[in-house]
């Protein structure tokens, strides 16, 4: 017989999984320790216009089902307005079945909106008229609704030469969410094209207000940026690379390199994978000094789509899973700063699910006593942060490290409506846990089962980022 749609016991199969999680997970705060909120709109407290304006508006992964449904590009980033972009992705969503949107989307609107319909051309109108209305009213503005989904902390994503000035402003409010910045330089090795590399150089100079035509000069501004960061909160920094950048290299060919960079010159392949190594080992050791925590997020191959890119510009949904080396350069990156007794905490994410063995037992050759989980095996995240993908890797992490003292889950997001997900994983988590006490698998122990799954959905957050939330 079948079972109900989206019910409270959703993902959970069996009773030890619902107790699981009613009685542990489901109270838990929310960490979440990467995403790419835009901090302004914490700052100013932004109400949305209209329920496309929160959900579709930069929403990559609806943007793409959206096209794989033949709806045409006026609707999706062009000149339509929202409510007619909004009926698109209505008629869309009922052909989303067995894709997460399809969940993400209903659980979304279930919270924090309290809609329990399903979105179809039907109920577009109805579900669209009723959420505009309460997203304009203050009960669900950007920090209501953080406060509604029981967010503590979030981590948003940010350019070194970000003043930081509306991370600043959400301090002096008091508001009681912690809103800090994580640092991501990724654009401070975009050594393939020297022109848009310059143009950064030169908002570096002003940033950390250092003339910067020498490699010296170019560390001394960055350390300058990352000192800046770190007063102002931070304490974590993240990587989007294609994979780990380990090229041998010396001080001088480096400097040689800068040199030529700033002229403008096209670099060989060879000397950008030598820039990059050098400046990704920089970095690492900045994060050491200041005992933050890194973050690595492999296997992207971008901007695949050269006409759309021309056309939109990056990021809008052209990108795929890659299928790049990683072991071999990530385990001697890692090992050359463990020598050098400068290896921080270190999350280490794959986007090609063949790596989940690969990054769940190379974690395992760098953890170091004293400190629980120092390397991490991060969540499934972009194409993987579904439940098959999601289980494989709880599954990949319970094989060959200890997912007890696991970090947990977090949005990745652009989007406030985002936060489901964390309950998303966690009837995941407690659905693994609960079928193996039920299969005798595991013993019936609740107590401990119960702390490990808190531990994972938040505790474990709490105490390895060292913030206070």
């Amino acid at each position: 017989m079948p079972v109900d749609f989206l019910t409270e016991d959703f993902l959970l199969t069996n009773e030890t999984a619902r107790y699981l999680y009613h009685e542990h997970a489901a109270k838990m705060p929310i960490y979440d320790y990467h995403c790419h909120v835009p901090p302004q709109q914490i700052a100013e407290d932004k109400r949305f216009d209209n329920l496309t304006q929160i959900w579709l508006y930069g929403d990559h992964y609806k943007w793409r089902a959206m096209r794989a449904c033949g709806v045409d590009e006026a609707y999706i980033t062009g000149k339509a307005n929202d409510y007619e972009s909004f009926l698109k992705w209505a008629e869309v969503v009922p052909y989303t079945v067995r894709n997460p949107l399809y969940h993400w989307t209903h659980m979304e609107l279930r919270k924090p909106f309290g809609i329990t319909k399903l979105l179809n051309p039907q109920t577009a109108k109805e579900i669209y008229d009723k959420c505009s209305a309460m997203l304009r009213t203050r009960e669900y503005s950007v920090r209501s609704i953080m406060r509604k989904m029981n967010v503590v902390a979030v981590c948003t994503t940010d350019d070194p030469t970000d003043s930081l000035e509306y991370h600043q402003r959400i301090v002096k409010d008091g508001f009681k969410v912690k809103v800090l910045p994580a640092w991501r330089p990724d654009r401070g090795m975009l050594t393939e094209d020297t022109a848009a590399m310059n143009a950064w150089i030169d908002k570096l100079e002003l940033a950390a207000d250092i003339d910067i035509t020498t490699w010296q000069q170019y560390i001394e501004a960055i350390h300058k940026r990352h000192t800046y960061f770190h007063d102002n909160g931070c304490r974590l920094s993240d990587h989007g690379i294609e994979t780990a950048y380990a090229e041998d290299y010396t001080g001088s060919e480096i400097a040689k390199i800068f040199t030529e960079i700033r002229q403008g010159t096209q670099l060989t392949r060879q000397e950008q994978l030598k820039f990059k190594s050098a400046m990704l080992y920089e970095f690492a050791v900045m994060d050491h000094e200041k005992g933050w925590v890194q973050q690595f997020h492999f296997g992207a191959l971008r901007n695949n789509n050269t006409r759309m890119l021309r056309t939109l510009g990056p990021d809008t949904g052209y990108d795929c899973i890659g299928d790049f080396e990683i072991a071999r350069p990530l385990c001697k990156f890692l090992d050359r700063l463990e020598n050098e007794h400068k290896l921080t905490k270190t999350i280490v994410y794959n986007l090609n699910p063949r790596d989940n063995e690969l990054l769940a037992t190379l974690a395992g050759s760098f953890q170091s006593g004293g400190i629980p989980g120092k390397i991490q095996f991060g969540s499934a995240w972009w194409f993987l942060d579904q439940k098959d993908g999601m289980t494989k890797q709880l599954n990949a992490l319970s094989n060959m490290g200890v997912l007890s003292k696991f970090v947990g889950m977090l949005t990745d997001s652009r989007s406030f409506l985002s936060y489901p997900r964390h309950e998303y994983f966690r009837r995941i988590l407690c659905n693994l846990f609960g079928t193996d006490v039920e299969n005798g698998e595991l013993p019936n122990d609740r107590k401990l089962l119960g702390k490990i799954v808190e531990d994972i959905c938040f505790n474990n957050a709490k105490q390895y980022f060292g913030l206070k939330a």
